[in-house]
């Protein structure tokens, strides 16, 4: 009695354990995950913060370039107030007002000759004229 109810529930447990490897079996598929090897392109950001936070190198010339005594405020300030003024003579062409600025680095004149509109910036440093010319301005 102890032989046969033995076989039983080991024919039982053989043929759990096999279907059980029936219904978990699947085919393998290799799928890469570097989008440089045909893996999904949304994946290159992450792998290349991965790899810039393992970098520890310093770049030398990055500390120079972004060093506090750069640019200071009063830098700063010339620049986007020179940006500003040639903003404000670009707008003036459009009434048919032309006009110059002058600053330590360049020279622009803009003259608007009945549609044919010329810029002339000229470099003070070396002397370079660079001339644009825009015609159909009517």
């Amino acid at each position: 009695m102890k032989t046969k109810t033995f076989l039983q529930h080991a024919s039982w447990c053989l043929l759990g354990l096999g279907s059980c490897a029936l219904i978990q079996a699947t085919e393998l598929v290799y799928t890469p995950i570097n989008p440089s090897f045909g893996g999904n392109p949304l994946n290159g950001t992450w792998l290349l913060n991965n790899a810039q936070a393992q970098n520890d190198f310093d770049d030398p010339d990055l500390k120079n370039r972004t060093s506090a005594a750069g640019t200071s405020a009063l830098d700063r300030f010339t620049a986007q107030l020179q940006s500003r003024l040639l903003g404000q003579l670009m707008d003036n062409i459009s009434t048919g007002n032309t006009g110059s600025l002058s600053t330590d680095a360049f020279i622009v004149n803009v003259v608007d000759d009945s549609g044919q509109l010329t810029i002339e910036v000229t470099d003070r440093a070396t002397g370079e004229l660079s001339e644009i010319k825009v015609n159909g301005l009517n």
